[in-house]
């Protein structure tokens, strides 16, 4: 048996009777964009729907969401998996009891555990779907291997850009990029686009038509509006004191928007397959790509 088949049936184990977390990975083509204000005021508005929300710090090297957290994690993913720390261990409370996981750099050696320990690591990671019903993945930006293996092991990419000319071709870069990445399948991932610091929307629909003409000229992935978060003074002043805008002033024009996107989300998972890997998934599948 062969590591991915090993991982298959040790996740088809642990998957009998096990509800599956919704794997949302929020993705950026460069830094600076808002993309992990993206996810912490998703995560706020989740929450608000009553639906219970884990982050995954994935941005290794960067700490943005510890600092909109205002706490440092005692444990990251590293613990978890080296140092014997249970999921729940692992798992640090932030406002509104969203849950926030560090990635640390615990995921670069997984794919040389034996049998035994891959399995006592999916069973931690399978209970993380009981916990939560959401999970949004807070990936790196750019085109790196470890942000491409996120976001072919999602099923679901939130994709932020803004209308800089720079964030525009960034964003069509990481796209090619995760075209030709070996194990993408276009029928198995949605890209949702959100724009963000746009001053109208107008603005916002000329940046989708922009990037999703070019897209589907060379890249023929489908894609999709989801929609815009304007520019908004309040939510620079809530970033520089360390605070979701959704949580400091729920009714500023950012904030709004926060909630509308969260509720399209949260209607296309009604309507639509939207599909559901569960955490053990995601990670079994980032493994099996490490071995290749």
């Amino acid at each position: 048996m062969d590591q991915a088949e090993k991982l298959r049936s040790i996740i088809k184990a642990n998957q009998i009777n096990r509800p599956l977390a919704r794997v949302i990975a929020v993705t950026s083509g460069k830094g600076g964009v808002g993309k992990s204000n993206t996810a912490i005021n998703l995560a706020i508005q989740f929450r608000r729907m009553e639906k219970r929300v884990i982050i995954l710090d994935a941005d290794f090297g960067l700490a943005n969401i510890e600092i909109m957290f205002g706490a440092v994690p005692k444990y990251n993913l590293y613990d978890l998996i080296y140092q014997g720390k249970s999921i729940r261990d692992i798992i640090t409370w932030g406002p509104m009891d969203v849950g926030f996981i560090s990635g640390g750099s615990g995921i670069a050696g997984m794919s040389n555990l034996d049998r035994e320990y891959l399995n006592y690591i999916i069973q931690n990671l399978s209970e993380l779907d009981t916990l939560t019903d959401v999970i949004i993945v807070d990936t790196g930006a750019g085109i790196s291997d470890a942000v491409l293996e996120f976001l072919v092991s999602s099923g679901e990419i939130l994709l932020i850009t803004t209308p800089e000319p720079t964030s525009i071709t960034d964003s069509y870069s990481l796209l090619k990029a995760l075209n030709r990445h070996s194990r993408f399948k276009m029928e198995n991932t949605q890209v949702k686009v959100i724009a963000n610091r746009v001053d109208n929307e107008e603005d916002a629909a000329d940046l989708f038509l922009k990037l999703n003409a070019v897209v589907t000229k060379y890249l023929k992935i489908p894609i999709t509006y989801l929609g815009s978060v304007p520019r908004d003074e309040q939510l620079a002043k809530a970033v520089m004191q360390q605070s979701p805008i959704s949580m400091q002033n729920p009714n500023a024009k950012s904030a709004r928007a926060y909630e509308e996107i969260a509720m399209k989300l949260m209607d296309k998972e009604v309507s639509t397959s939207v599909p559901k890997r569960g955490m053990a998934a995601f990670f079994s599948h980032i493994l099996a790509g490490r071995k290749k």
